[in-house]
């Protein structure tokens, strides 16, 4: 049974197989559905709910 995990920025399903995997200094993992996410929240440090594209902006915003 392959298991789904949800990506750390946006939120988005990642299917198995596919993804980034970012285990930082103290053990925690950072699950990436690609690049651009990645890259949006460790080189440019972006809020995931302040940035329009996410999933977690419009649970934000609907609250």
């Amino acid at each position: 049974m392959a298991k789904y995990y949800d990506c750390s920025f946006c939120g988005n399903r990642i299917e198995p197989g596919t993804g980034l995997v970012y285990v930082k200094n103290d053990g925690s993992i950072l699950r990436f559905c690609s690049s651009k996410c990645k890259k949006n929240m460790l080189f440019l440090k972006h809020i995931p709910q302040k940035t329009k594209w996410t999933k977690k902006y419009v649970k934000a915003k609907t609250r």
